[in-house]
C-alpha cells in the first residue's frame, strides 16, 4: 500500500472524531490555526521562497510563479480566511427538511459530513489552508495532495494546521498530506481509494482535472477550467465596458476566472473595439481576432494582434492573452458561449434590461453576470470565507464551493414503537 492508500486510511479512521466534535471545537481548531499561521510566518515564507527558486530555476511562467508565490500579505490573508470560516454558521446538524408521518413517526432531514474529501491541486500553497479550513468547518477529514512545486510551503502549512488540531483536541491525522515524489502513482491510489476517500475534488490545469474525472474510481467534482467570457452587447454603456474588460482580463491573469475571450455586437464594434484593442495591447496582451476585430485593430503595435484559430475559442490561457470576437447579437453571442465556454464564469455589459435577463438565463454556466466582472466568483468574496474549489459541474455542487458544499444530508426518523 502506497503513500497515499497509507494516508487516506489514517484520515479514514479521524473522521468519526472530527464529525463529532462540537462546534465550539471545531472554531478553536480555526482560530488556532490562523495564530499557528501568524507565528510560523517566517518558517512558511522561507519555505515559500525555496520553492519559487527552484520553480524559476526550472522556467516556470510568470502567472504561475504568482500563483505559488507567498508573501506577508497573502500570508496574512490566509490566516483571515481561516477566521473567517471559523465565523461562519456551522453547516452541521441543519434540519432542511422533514415531516410527521401519519402513523406519529417524525423525520427530520439533517446536514452531515461527506466524511473524507481528498484534493488534488497545483501549485497554489494557500489551497492547503482553504482545503483544511472548510473540512473543518464541516467536520471532514481531509487528505491533500499538492503539486511538487509548492511542497515546501505546503508542508509548512501543513504543520501549523497539525499543531492546531491538536491543541484543540482533535486528532491531527484529521488532515493528511501526501508527500511521495512518484506524484502520478499516489495521484492514482487517491483516485482508487474506494471505501477510504468520500469524495475527490481537483484544482489546477484542464489535464490534471480531466485526467481524474477520466480515472476516478471514487466520486469527483470538477472544478476550476475557466474559459470566460465578456459580452459587449449594442446598449452597453461603453466606457463601462472598458473597464470591465480589462479587470477580467488584465487584474490577475493566472486565475480561473480572468476573462480569456471578448464578444462585440456588430453595431458597436467600429466605435469600440480600436480604443478596447488598444487598450489591451498597451497592457502587453496578445490579442487572438476574429477577421472582422483584426480589420479595427489598425495602429496597434506590430505582433499584438494575430488572426484567431478555431483553437483560440476554446483556449484557457492564464496569460496576456485573449481571443476577440465580432458577433452579430445577442443570440449569436449566446450560443457561443454555450458551445466554447467550460461553464465556470460568463458576463455580459449591457444597458438593456432585456439583454441581460435574457443573457443571465441562457448562458449554461455556474455563475453569469450582468456588468460587472467575471474576476468576482470566489468563495471569500461571495461570503463563503474560502473555496475548495469552483465546481463547473452540476451534481453535488456547482459554483463556489464553501463548507456547505462539503456536507450531505441523512433521515433522522424517531418514533415511538411504531412497525409496518
Amino acid at each position: 500500500m502506497g503513500e497515499a492508500r497509507t494516508k487516506a486510511s489514517l484520515a479514514k479512521a479521524a473522521a468519526p472524531a472530527l464529525a463529532a466534535a462540537s462546534r465550539g471545537q471545531r472554531e478553536r481548531a480555526l482560530l488556532l490555526a490562523a495564530e499557528s499561521v501568524r507565528s510560523r510566518a517566517d518558517q512558511i515564507l522561507e519555505a515559500n521562497a525555496r520553492d519559487l527558486a527552484r520553480a524559476r530555476e526550472a522556467g516556470m511562467s510568470a502567472p504561475l510563479q504568482d500563483r505559488l508565490l507567498l508573501d506577508d500579505a497573502r500570508l496574512c490573508a490566509i490566516a483571515g480566511s481561516l477566521e473567517d470560516i471559523a465565523r461562519q454558521d456551522d453547516p452541521l446538524g441543519r434540519v432542511v427538511g422533514g415531516s410527521t408521518l401519519g402513523n406519529g413517526l417524525r423525520i427530520d432531514k439533517v446536514t452531515v459530513p461527506l466524511g473524507v474529501v481528498a484534493m488534488v491541486y497545483e501549485a497554489r500553497p494557500n489551497v492547503t489552508a482553504d482545503a483544511f479550513g472548510l473540512c473543518v468547518r464541516s467536520g471532514n477529514a481531509c487528505v491533500l495532495k499538492g503539486g511538487s512545486a509548492a511542497r515546501e510551503s505546503c508542508l509548512a502549512i501543513v504543520g501549523a494546521c497539525r499543531e492546531a488540531l491538536r491543541e484543540a483536541g482533535l486528532p491531527e491525522d484529521a488532515l493528511q498530506y501526501v508527500d511521495d515524489d512518484a506524484v502520478h502513482a499516489q495521484t492514482a491510489e487517491l483516485l482508487e481509494a474506494t471505501g477510504l476517500v468520500d469524495v475527490l475534488i481537483p484544482r489546477g490545469g484542464a489535464a490534471l482535472i480531466r485526467a481524474c474525472v477520466e480515472g476516478a474510481k471514487v466520486p469527483v467534482i470538477e472544478t476550476g477550467t475557466g474559459n470566460c467570457h465578456v459580452y459587449v452587447h449594442e446598449s452597453a454603456d461603453l466606457d463601462r465596458a472598458r473597464a470591465i474588460v480589462m479587470n477580467a482580463k488584465t487584474q490577475r491573469v493566472g486565475v480561473c476566472n480572468a476573462a480569456e475571450s471578448l464578444l462585440v455586437d456588430r453595431a458597436v464594434a467600429p466605435a469600440f473595439l480600436p480604443v478596447m484593442l488598444a487598450e489591451l495591447a498597451g497592457a502587453g496582451v496578445l490579442l487572438h481576432c476574429d477577421e472582422e476585430s483584426l480589420a479595427l485593430a489598425g495602429g496597434l503595435p506590430d505582433g499584438s494582434a494575430v488572426a484567431a484559430t478555431e483553437r483560440d475559442w476554446g483556449t484557457e490561457y492564464l496569460a496576456l492573452e485573449m481571443s476577440v470576437r465580432v458577433v452579430s447579437g445577442l443570440d449569436e453571442a449566446i450560443a457561443h458561449v454555450n458551445r466554447y465556454g467550460t461553464g465556470h464564469s460568463e458576463a455580459i455589459v449591457a444597458d438593456s434590461y432585456d439583454a441581460c435577463e435574457t443573457f443571465l438565463a441562457g448562458v449554461d454556466a455556474a455563475v453569469v453576470y450582468a456588468n460587472a466582472s467575471t474576476r468576482f466568483t470566489d468563495g471569500g468574496v461571495f461570503g463563503l470565507g474560502a473555496e475548495i474549489g469552483i465546481s463547473t459541474q452540476k451534481l453535488h455542487a456547482r459554483g463556489p464551493m464553501g463548507a456547505g458544499e462539503l456536507t450531505s444530508v441523512k433521515y433522522v426518523v424517531r418514533g415511538s414503537g411504531q412497525v409496518r
